[in-house]
């Protein structure tokens, strides 16, 4: 069974592991007071800022092609996002249901965003993932489900998409 999870639980209030703090970069040297002449500091300091050991970037981490569709579903079921943000990432039958879901607006609540709290998929075949995803909002706790698959141009694009509950009574009448 290729079923795989790809994100627990984190706390609130919790940074990412592997996150560095992009305000505090390593190495700087001290900043010089506005009268001109630089602060005396130990020998100690002096030598712990030059020796820092130059290392090179580490490439930022590729989220999952799930991942990055979810946050994006989150983003404009929950009214943060136009639908029209989607065109380039859903094809087809699957822009038209979310722009259907998103018209009745389910993830938006008062007073707390919605975020993705875990999500799980199924590799059917090479180039596609049928994926879940649980989403928080305060106390509230929803279900979508969605479908990823690669074009020909390399590119995820979601191809389906379901949010809690049964489907549209609509599609069943046809």
């Amino acid at each position: 069974m290729n079923k795989v999870m790809t994100r627990s639980q984190l706390r609130p209030g919790t940074r990412p592991p592997g996150r560095r703090d992009s305000r505090r970069p390593g190495g700087t040297p001290p900043r010089t007071p506005a009268g001109g002449t630089p602060r005396a500091t130990s020998a100690s300091t002096a030598a712990s800022v030059t020796a820092a050991p130059s290392r090179p970037p580490r490439p930022a981490a590729q989220l999952h092609p799930t991942d990055h569709i979810a946050e994006l579903l989150v983003l404009v079921l929950s009214g943060q996002r136009p639908v029209h943000s989607m065109l380039r990432h859903a094809v087809g039958r699957a822009y038209d249901e979310l722009a259907d879901l998103a018209e009745r607006g389910p993830l938006r609540a008062r007073g707390t965003r919605p975020t993705v709290r875990d999500i799980g998929y199924y590799a059917p075949r090479p180039g596609a993932f049928e994926a879940f995803a649980r989403i928080g909002a305060g106390d509230q706790l929803r279900a979508m489900a969605f479908r990823v698959e690669q074009g020909r141009d390399r590119r995820w694009r979601c191809t389906a998409v379901e949010l809690g509950g049964s489907r549209d009574r609509r599609a069943n009448d046809d």
